[in-house]
């Protein structure tokens, strides 16, 4: 069985920004999402997760996890490209760029969900549902919606594996030049409604530690147990 690790689009620091006008140069249907920790235990578990994951046209590593896991396989894990900095790298340079834009944002709730998008996309205009319905609702809205003479711009901010199920679902029902991101807590992140681990942290690759420190009923399962849980895997599944 093919590890998910060799689906990695693995760049150098140097490279980001490359990749960054790949991205945007798109004249069809593009998903990007971002592998770690909780994600590769979720494929382990679940075939149509994983299934999914392995549709992604592009998927960044995300965290200390996967660079050991990288690692021990015998991976260079390169460039470390989390959500919450890629994406907003991502949007600026699009807005940067001469491009005719339309945005979308799916995904978690009110007040948070138009707050975190009206500054992800600085301001611009986008369209937006919560996070909290079903995955057809998602590619209607986009297909009632999307502009083919621009490149559309859609961020999932919904969890996984939901997300990466509906960038799958939008990506087959579509062929207009647009951009699908799996964004996880992207909008939450920027409405404020959560706060990112101080730098020393993020150095370290302990955001998860300072994340799990604020939300330890939310997140004991997902690290407490689902660490452990990861090491398994990593050591003796999905070779």
């Amino acid at each position: 069985m093919t590890s998910i690790l060799n689906q990695l689009t693995r760049v150098d620091e140097d490279e980001i920004e490359d990749l960054v006008v790949e991205l945007l140069d798109t004249r069809r249907t593009i998903s990007v999402g971002f592998l770690n920790q909780y994600g590769y235990n979720l494929i382990e578990k679940n075939r149509q997760t994983r299934d999914s994951f392995f549709q992604l046209d592009y998927l960044l590593r995300d965290g200390k996890g996967i660079e050991i896991a990288c690692r021990y396989h015998k991976l260079e894990p390169k460039a470390n490209l989390n959500g919450t900095d890629f994406i907003p790298l991502l949007i600026s340079s699009a807005l940067k760029s001469n491009k005719q834009l339309r945005f979308f944002a799916y995904g978690t709730c009110e007040p948070w969900l138009k707050t975190g998008a009206k500054n992800l996309f600085r301001s611009r205009d986008f369209l937006s549902l919560d996070g909290f319905l079903s995955e057809s609702d998602y590619v209607q809205h986009y297909l009632r919606h999307v502009d083919e003479n621009r490149l559309n711009i859609i961020v999932l901010a919904m969890g996984m594996p939901k997300q990466e199920r509906v960038a799958q679902l939008i990506k087959e029902a579509s062929d207009a030049p647009t951009i699908i991101v799996c964004g996880g807590a992207i909008i939450d992140f920027q409405a404020g409604r959560f706060t990112r681990a101080p730098e020393i942290f993020q150095q370290m690759g302990l955001e998860w530690l300072y994340r799990l420190f604020l939300e330890p009923k939310r997140l004991f399962k997902r690290y407490v147990i689902g660490i452990p849980v990861f090491i398994y895997n990593v050591m003796y599944c999905g070779k």
